[in-house]
């Protein structure tokens, strides 16, 4: 199992302590369980996360629909506001040699904003913490090389979210 994981929190936004408190403590905490449960549940991934005994770090930017509106066109060409992106630091290509040669494994960024977070989970009439949750539990997916680019993706990607929220207390994000 890994040890020693980090979140380092950066807000970017102060609109942030209005809606919801977070620590770096409850992220890691989360970070440490989607490791766990990828660990215990040995489902295909892209990566050998599984086989992981590296302390690995994140990097969550707590920011705005403005800032994610210009990162979502540079980087995806969707000019608009998104809940979440994330940005992994390693790919197919590197990954052996990440995992061989570093001491500490950065996954990379995740990004999210307030205002969309906040009416989504107004819209979803859910709790703002029980969607930032399930939203970071998404972006940590994607940092460890998950995706939704297809209907079998998007399968896996789910059930792994709706497994790691439960053990949180967490409603399935995807019932109708």
């Amino acid at each position: 199992m890994v040890k020693n994981n980090s979140v380092d929190i950066v807000i970017e936004d102060d609109n942030w302590a209005k809606i919801l408190v977070v620590s770096e403590a409850q992220c890691v905490s989360l970070l440490d369980l989607v490791c766990k449960y990828l660990a215990d549940s040995k489902i295909e991934t892209r990566y050998n996360w599984g086989g992981l005994d590296k302390p690995m770090t994140v990097v969550l930017a707590l920011s705005n629909a403005n800032e994610i509106r210009k990162l979502n066109a540079d980087f995806r060409g969707k000019d608009q506001p998104t809940n979440v992106l994330s940005f992994a630091n390693i790919d197919a290509d590197d990954f052996e040699e990440v995992i061989e040669n570093e001491e500490v494994v950065a996954l990379g960024d995740i990004i999210m904003a307030w205002e969309v977070l906040q009416a989504e989970a107004k819209e979803k009439n859910i709790s703002i913490a029980d969607h930032f949750w399930h939203l970071l539990v998404h972006g940590i997916l994607h940092l460890l090389g998950f995706d939704h680019q297809n209907d079998e993706e998007a399968e896996v990607m789910e059930g792994i979210e709706i497994a790691v929220l439960k053990q949180l207390n967490i409603d399935n994000p995807y019932k109708e």
